[in-house]
């Protein structure tokens, strides 16, 4: 994530534009050079990546969205060399996945796509996104029995599709990552260029319960299976989660550099609230917040005043004060629906 002088924890209790947050990184591997570079159409891409490489592909997959699709991809390599400087002499090492993704995380993107990466590789990207706690990884796994490796895994999207000429981790961020957060789900979706699979009810339920999800046929529809992550949390959960983390965040910086001082101050305070208070009426028109029974955002923020407040952190200038909750809108996946006949 950018710097930033503000830092927001969420937790996630149950049960309980600014920005998109659609962006994806493609992570391609490379001989030769380690780069990241961001592109707002194919054309642009194939001036770095022919028609042939998995990262072309990818992006095709994902412009292939038409309207839905985002307005530019990034592209990062790895698997060149790099110098490490020690004691006065340098050593070559390759330039790994897990490398890539610490060198490119900050960079502006929220769904890691892999382009060429081995099933090593894949794990590696899981577990790295993981320990960051904030975005995606996208996989497609074409194995079935690798899909239940990730199980548990809150980050990663596991999208189960045996046909490797096709690219549904793609094609899924460029149908639904773009939309407004908090406007939809990632169940039901339909993806261009993607051929559903015949795969039968207690074997799609199996493959949910081990934290994938599929493209299927539904009355005659061509879908999404569902739409949760590794763990088996909505994707559209923890997307609107990220999205109040750094709407908040950036609110709060944005208040820090355009004031000339905001003072230590229950006065200074309000005016940090209030930021709070913005962000997240903008999540409930969004979607994000749920509404009570009056149609009023359910969510509640908290100040403490500066008597509350520790001398050291008086002293270090830090106020820790400022505290929110609120109530998940959430999204109808199923039904079930019980009727009478009379005769």
């Amino acid at each position: 994530m950018p710097l930033s002088d503000v830092t927001v924890k969420i937790d996630l209790v149950k049960p309980s534009s600014l920005k998109g947050l659609g962006t994806p990184l493609i992570l391609a591997k490379v001989d030769g050079h380690n780069t990241y570079k961001e592109y707002g159409s194919l054309e642009a891409i194939k001036a770095d990546y022919a028609e042939t490489t998995a990262a072309y592909k990818k992006a095709a997959a994902i412009f292939a969205q038409g309207d839905n699709a985002p307005s530019k991809v990034a592209i990062g390599t790895y698997g060149g060399s790099t110098e490490t400087p020690e004691e006065g002499a340098t050593t070559q090492a390759t330039f790994s996945i897990r490398n890539a993704f610490d060198e490119y995380f900050d960079k502006d993107w929220h769904f890691l796509i892999l382009a060429d990466a081995t099933a090593d590789e894949r794990m590696e990207a899981a577990k790295a996104m993981e320990e960051k706690s904030y975005k995606f990884v996208v996989l497609q796994v074409t194995d079935r029995e690798e899909v239940a490796s990730y199980k548990g895994k809150d980050r990663t999207i596991v999208f189960y599709h045996p046909l490797n000429d096709e690219h549904p981790d793609a094609g899924l961020v460029g149908s639904v990552a773009s939309h407004t957060v908090g406007s939809v789900t990632w169940k039901f979706k339909n993806i261009v260029g993607i051929t559903p699979q015949d795969i039968k009810a207690d074997e799609l339920k199996k493959l949910h319960t081990e934290g994938a999800i599929a493209y299927v046929t539904k009355a005659g529809h061509n879908e999404t299976s569902e739409g949760i992550t590794a763990s088996g949390e909505y994707i559209d959960v923890l997307h609107g989660k990220d999205w109040v983390k750094l709407n908040i965040e950036t609110s709060i910086q944005s208040a820090f550099s355009n004031n000339g001082k905001i003072p230590f101050s229950n006065a200074g305070f309000s005016l940090l609230s209030v930021q709070v208070t913005n962000v997240l009426q903008t999540a409930f028109a969004n979607g994000i917040v749920a509404e009570d029974a009056d149609g009023q955002p359910v969510y509640s923020i908290s100040t403490k005043t500066r008597d509350q407040i520790t001398d050291e952190n008086r002293k270090n200038r830090v106020y820790d004060g400022l505290s929110f909750t609120f109530e998940l809108a959430g999204a109808v996946h199923s039904a079930e629906i019980t009727g009478e006949i009379s005769i």
